[in-house]
This record gives structure tokens, sequence and C-alpha cells, in this order.
């Protein structure tokens, strides 16, 4: 399968991080979009661009400034001068792979311009509607938000995402190995080495992996558990709940099983569920999003296997 090689490469380039790079593909499958958090310098835009690379498709990057504006992104509608008539310009957001570098440095007018092209693959553009080609990804990197000029994102922007990721340093054997390839410059060239074809073919086979029902009743207890939390005001929405079915079921394809288990819910829920809770202001002086979500995991009982 193209997506043995794609994981094979990413690990090559992105040194000492195959969780995350698990996680990425996890999400390129469920057909969903990826936000990369962490410091500047972690190799957020490196592992970007290397997933980018690994297709055959067409890959678009944006850098998210504040003085960007929405028909930067989508496209705008101008008025032809030699022909008299209004045509349309294509934004950049028309590509397979979308990047979009530090997504919280943009104004949240330009932010909200990804909204419908994320959930619905489609933008609106002078009252005409224009299709995103399949397949369709954004992978957006942000900087922490006490960093200056950020903006955070809207919690429905955050929903968009199927799975929010903290990047986190290397540790120093990998760190090193990162500076003794950039001194002898073996660092390694990233090539495309799957298709879109094979990717909407696995894409389609995820589709098929089944949930049992004690399963699926396990990984409901860990959403209503978030609405039910004395420290949540907003939980987990249903899209959040068909995201962590997705990503189940497509995190278990890439452990070649057709069957979801618990521990494929485990593994992914920390990085579908935690960015789309809103604590309460206490709850948030006292934990964190990702405090709460172990906890959650640590008590929400776990079926037995059968």
């Amino acid at each position: 399968m193209g997506m043995e090689q794609v994981i094979k490469q990413l690990n090559e380039v992105y040194l000492g991080k195959e969780d995350v790079v698990r996680l990425c593909c996890t999400a390129l499958l469920a057909e969903g979009h990826i936000l990369l958090e962490d410091v500047p310098g972690t190799g957020k835009t490196l592992l970007a661009k290397t997933i980018a690379a690994s297709f055959d498709g067409v890959f678009s990057r944006i850098q998210f400034t504040a003085d960007l504006l929405p028909s930067d992104v989508i496209g705008a509608d101008y008025f032809n001068m030699q022909t008299q008539t209004f045509d349309h310009r294509q934004g950049p957001i028309f590509a397979n792979i979308v990047l979009i570098d530090e997504i919280n440095r943009a104004v949240p007018r330009t932010q909200s311009a990804l909204l419908e092209a994320m959930e619905e693959r489609q933008v609106s553009i002078g009252g005409e509607t224009y299709p995103m080609p399949k397949p369709f990804f954004v992978i957006a990197t942000q900087n922490p938000i006490e960093s200056a000029g950020t903006f955070p994102l809207p919690d429905a922007q955050l929903d968009r995402f199927l799975i929010s990721i903290p990047v986190g340093y290397p540790d120093v054997a990998e760190e090193r190995e990162l500076l003794l390839q950039v001194m002898r410059q073996t660092r390694k060239t990233v090539e495309a080495v799957a298709t879109l074809n094979e990717l909407r073919r696995a894409q389609e086979e995820v589709k098929q992996v089944s949930i049992q029902d004690d399963v699926l009743d396990y990984l409901l207890g860990l959403v209503h558990a978030t609405r039910e939390h004395a420290s949540v005001e907003v939980g987990v929405s249903p899209r959040g709940a068909i995201a962590l079915m997705r990503a189940s079921q497509s995190y278990a394809y890439l452990k070649d099983r057709l069957y979801v288990i618990p521990e494929d819910v485990k593994a992914v829920a920390p990085y579908v569920l935690s960015h789309r809770l809103t604590l309460t202001l206490e709850g948030g002086i006292k934990s964190t999003k990702q405090d709460i979500i172990r906890y959650i995991l640590d008590t929400v009982s776990v079926p037995v296997e059968g």
C-alpha cells in the first residue's frame, strides 16, 4: 500500500516522532484536516511539506499574516477591462493538500474564509459555488496563543480539524542525529511515493473497518463524559463524535486490522477531543483540556474483549 511508503519516508525526514507521523496519516485516511501546534522551530512546516510532497497531487502553501484578506485565500471575481465582464480568479485554497502556515496570525475574518471549504469541500464567491478538488486536505500550523501577534482560533474553526497535535521537542539522540545530518548535508530528499488514487482507495477501505456495539458505546461514553464534566462549559459535539469514530477506524486500519478495539479509540481520543472542549473559567485555571481528556480516559469503563 502506498501509505506504508509515506509513513516510512515521513519517519526518515521527521526524526523521532513516529507517533506524530502515525496520527497525521490517520487523519489523511479519515479524510480529516490536521492542526499542528507548538513553538516555532519544532519542524511543523517541514512535517506538513513532507506530507504534501509524498503524494502526486497539487500542493499549495499559504502564509497567514495579519494583513491577509479572505480573497487572498479563496479567490475573488474581478472586472476584466478588455472583455467588460467579471472573471473568476481561484485562490491558493484550490489544491489537494493545502499547507496553512501560522494560521492564528490572520485576523478572524480571514480565518472564517476557511470554514466552508474545510467542512463542505466547496467555496462560495460572488453568488457562485465552486467545489474543492478531491481529495482536499488542510494541514495548518499554529503557534502558542501566548505568542505575539496571534489571534485565537474560534471554536467553530477548531471543530473543523479532525486532530490537533502538539508536536513537541525531539529527544537528545534524535536531535543529535538531526544536527549530524544537517552538518553532513545528508538530509533525505522527499519524493512522491504514493498516488492520490492509492490514497482514495485506502480511504474507502477505512470506511469498511467495523466497530462492534460495545466499542461504539465506549466511544460515545467518552464523548458524553466531556459534556458532563464540571470543568467543561461546552463538550464535544456530534461532529466530534463522528471524527472520533472515523479516526479510530483509520488508526485500526494502519494497524492492519479491519475492526476497531478500545485501544484504538484511546490512542486517538486525546488528539481528536481535546481541542473541541471549551472550559469554564474555573476549569481553565485548575486544569488543561488534555488533563480532562486523560481523566475521562481513566474513569470511563473499557469494554472487555469477548
